[in-house]
């Protein structure tokens, strides 16, 4: 059996895997929440101005496209955003370890003996991560600024896991406008909506510590205040425009 280097044996006893396939699984349910909620708020607010089918159907389509699009631009950008103040970050650290070397070192040494280290130790840790110039960059950057290369992401992988999620999401709302129209559509549209709100309410207790039924009911009963304020303004709109 291959022995594992300490960086592969620290992340099998941390479960790092896990984690980011935790962290995957909250940017899906975020993104399917997001179009869910968009998408049902502008069926509801158009079939309330008016109970062409055809209309809310399209209003709903343009809904998902531009959420969709929206979603994919927000998580590339932020993921890039944070990408780029990491970098900035290391940069800075660099420039300051070159302008003062010491001083970083004995900053090191005194974060260490905040977490319980005796002077001596804290000092000989700090003097031996200082030896190798990499190591000591990340190390200052990590204590200090609490930045870490595993925080680090792909813009378009966010991108793609972004827009596709909501895409899911917001097509939901409108299945039953491609079946059938009219009220029997928009009433099919809500039931489906708010199951979907409870489903992924429920879903998101993979990645809290809430029970199911509680974060489902949440959820559910986010949906539907959704569904009847939008609803309500659309048909105050429809009287007020009339």
């Amino acid at each position: 059996m291959a022995l594992l280097s300490p960086s592969q044996r620290l992340d099998e006893l941390l479960g790092n895997d896990n984690n980011r396939v935790a962290g995957w699984i909250g940017d899906a349910i975020y993104g399917v929440n997001d179009g869910l909620g968009a998408i049902f708020g502008i069926i509801a607010g158009v079939a309330g101005y008016t109970s062409d089918s055809r209309t809310i159907l399209i209003s709903g389509l343009f809904g998902a496209l531009a959420s969709t699009l929206s979603m994919g631009a927000g998580a590339w950008l932020a993921t890039k955003s944070e990408n780029e103040l990491m970098e900035t970050t290391l940069a800075k650290t660099q420039q300051s370890i070159e302008a003062d070397r010491d001083r970083e070192i004995e900053t090191l040494a005194l974060i260490y003996q905040v977490k319980g280290f005796n002077e001596e130790n804290a000092r000989h840790i700090a003097e031996t991560i200082a030896e190798d110039d990499e190591i000591f960059l990340k190390t200052v950057a990590q204590e200090k600024h609490g930045l870490h290369e595993s925080i680090r992401g792909n813009p378009w992988s966010s991108a793609v896991s972004g827009s596709v999620s909501t895409l899911i999401g917001a097509i939901v709302p409108m299945i039953p406008f491609f079946f059938t129209s009219g009220t029997t559509a928009l009433i099919l549209a809500a039931l489906i909506s708010i199951l979907a709100h409870f489903a992924v309410g429920a879903a998101k207790s993979l990645v809290t510590v809430r029970s199911w039924w509680s974060s489902g009911l949440e959820m559910t009963m986010a949906g539907i205040i959704v569904g009847v304020v939008s609803y309500g303004l659309g048909f105050l709109g429809n009287i007020v425009l009339k």
